[in-house]
């Protein structure tokens, strides 16, 4: 850190982060498995990669939270969303990179990626 400039720079940054992880029960939910088995499969860099793109986008309307074991560990990193008024969606095998199609299609324009479903791992 070089100046109070990149300090309040990195608090603002973080406080936007905070916000996303915010409780809101109108909100689409995005709850990346951080137990043991997902972080060992890669689950940070997917959290983060999610919270970087609804940051990005600007979405209001999305919060990103993390739980505890989901239940498939072959199948971690898992990612489920959570749609008021919609069936949960369950994300398998995630990766950074398949991120921005999942907000794109998903969270922004309602089209879940199936590819990327427990459904098409099986």
């Amino acid at each position: 850190m070089k100046s109070l400039e990149e300090l309040r720079a990195i608090r603002e940054k973080m406080k936007r982060q905070m916000d996303l992880r915010g409780p809101n029960e109108d909100h689409i939910r995005v709850v990346v498995g951080m137990a043991t088995c997902g972080i060992a499969a890669g689950a940070r860099p997917v959290m983060a990669a999610f919270l970087d793109e609804v940051e990005k986008r600007g979405l209001k309307n999305v919060t990103v939270s993390q739980t505890g074991c989901i239940g498939v560990c072959r199948l971690e990193p898992i990612v489920e969303v959570f749609v008021p008024g919609e069936e949960k969606v369950t994300y398998v095998k995630m990766k950074p990179d398949m991120v921005p199609a999942i907000v794109e299609q998903h969270l922004v324009n309602h089209n879940v990626v199936t590819d990327y479903t427990i459904g098409a791992a099986e």
